[in-house]
């Protein structure tokens, strides 16, 4: 057992006015299977990242404990896999390659391909798997999961389940249930850590959210009350004290001093309220500091008067290679539609021609007359620019496209910073957000969870079951799946 000691940890990137971390303390024990959780833009990957060594931490961060990186750079992807493998990890000996990849269901032969050659998902468990093949070294694992189907994270969350010890950043809740026995999340207030997987830090995060809140309301209507008692107490003492140069009662001077005793004693608890109400507040403001408001979204769909799609035996093709079909399915108005099936099957492709995309196919796509399409699309790396440039670009409403953006969790200083600039998961949040704000007949979404926290994942399936919209989508977390799609269509 080794430990990772991160004391007093602040950061700040170099022309960036917004420290990532002040004051930061953690202690990881390296045989965790560790889950990182936080919302986007709250340091997950920076962490890695300093815990690495890739980014300077002084002094802060202590522990003889080495660390190696998922994923790694890839330099040439031209080069074959194995080569790629063992640039990566140059003390792995071939035959353990060979092991670790078989674990996760890659054949052996696609190691001696070029790298570019792989498909996403046989490329992501290569990667892995050099992580593992290396001796003393810690595994710091980022977002494994995207670009993997469905049966590629079931595979990788067996392969981790059997490792001794890693720091894994993901959002997708199924994956973390099945590999971590150890919680951290970063939360507003600081680092929180926890003994379990995701459901049980989840179940225990939301019972404390809703004592917290129950305690909040009843503290907010016991600071009114007290504030109600101490001015009336303040109101009656003055009235007394008033008396105290009052008219005689039949011919008798008003008894001062008693007059003052009693004013004295009913200003006295007045203060005595004051006080209460005083703690009432800091007690008060005590609780909720690590709610996630998450506030409800809102998407106005246009409505269609009959069915958007009827496929007939359509088959996609790249040159003369099938790879997709043939499927026949109809599309009707208020239908969520999941595509489902492996890496490379062609799902991506199929929304694409839908879309109106130039592929070559066989078979019949026929698409209601006047139909509109709003598109997320997969990748959002190439984001760069000003928000405002990105908001001219949709057409977007500028207002709206920025409030969806808050309640997404972003905060207000990110709209200056150059996209570019962005996590990859706010990127995303961005190309999301675009979307909310378009009316369209047909929402078209490939993998738009790629990077999305876990509490923006549902917050979108809490908009998605309200809304009516038609929906066509591909998305490998089983859990988002489980609550948005009405249907699920294989795509083989």
């Amino acid at each position: 057992m080794s430990m990772l000691r991160v004391s007093d940890l602040t950061f700040t990137y170099p022309g960036s006015f917004d420290p990532v971390f002040e004051h930061l303390d953690i202690q990881i024990d390296t045989d965790w299977r560790l889950g990182l959780l936080g919302r986007n833009g709250r340091g997950k990957t920076t962490l890695l990242r300093l815990l690495a060594g890739s980014l300077p931490a002084d002094s802060a961060i202590t522990g003889q404990v080495p660390c190696s990186c998922f994923p790694p750079p890839v330099p040439d992807p031209s080069q074959m896999a194995l080569d790629v493998l063992q640039a990566a990890c140059p003390e792995a000996e071939e035959w353990e390659f060979l092991r670790e990849t078989g674990l996760l269901g890659v054949e052996a032969e696609a190691l001696y391909r070029p790298f570019a050659t792989l498909s996403n998902g046989e490329q992501t468990k290569c990667l892995l798997a050099a992580l593992f093949c290396g001796t003393g070294c810690y595994p710091l694992i980022d977002e494994p999961t995207n670009h993997l189907d469905v049966a590629g994270r079931k595979a990788v969350a067996s392969y981790l389940r059997r490792k001794d010890g890693f720091l894994l950043v993901s959002h997708d809740r199924d994956f973390l249930d099945g590999c971590v026995d150890h919680i951290l999340a970063l939360n507003k207030t600081g680092p929180e850590l926890q003994v379990g997987n995701f459901s049980s830090w989840w179940e225990n995060k939301s019972r404390r959210d809703a004592f917290e809140q129950a305690q909040h309301q009843r503290l907010q209507k016991e600071v009114r009350h007290l504030r109600q008692a101490a001015e009336r107490t303040a109101v009656w003492s003055d009235r007394v004290e008033a008396t105290k140069t009052g008219i005689r009662n039949s011919g008798l001077r008003p008894d001062r001093g008693y007059i003052g005793h009693k004013s004295a004693k009913m200003m006295q608890r007045s203060k005595s309220i004051e006080a209460r109400r005083e703690k009432a507040l800091e007690e008060k403001a005590s609780l909720l500091q690590n709610l996630e408001r998450s506030e409800p979204l809102k998407l106005r769909p246009l409505t269609a008067r009959s069915r958007l799609l009827d496929v007939r035996d359509l088959q996609l093709s790249y040159g003369d290679r099938p790879v997709c079909g043939p499927l026949t399915f109809s599309l009707e108005p208020g239908e969520r539609v999941a595509l489902t099936g492996s890496n490379g099957c062609g799902k991506s492709s199929l929304l694409k021609l839908i879309l109106g995309e130039d592929i070559a196919h066989t078979g019949t796509l026929l698409r209601l007359s006047d139909l509109t399409f709003s598109y997320v699309p997969q990748d959002a790396s190439g984001l760069r620019g000003s928000l405002k440039d990105f908001v001219r670009a949709a057409g977007a409403d500028e207002t709206l496209l920025l409030a969806i953006l808050r309640k997404l969790g972003l905060s207000r200083e990110q709209f200056g910073k150059d996209l570019s600039e962005w996590s990859a998961g706010q990127k995303k949040q961005a190309l999301l957000a675009r979307s909310l704000c378009q009316s369209a007949h047909l929402y078209v979404w490939d993998e738009p969870l790629n990077y999305l926290d876990v509490w923006s994942r549902m917050q979108i399936e809490t908009l998605l079951a309200q809304s009516g919209a038609t929906l066509l989508f591909v998305e490998h977390d089983a859990a988002f799946q489980r609550a948005v799609a009405t249907r699920v269509l294989p795509v083989t």
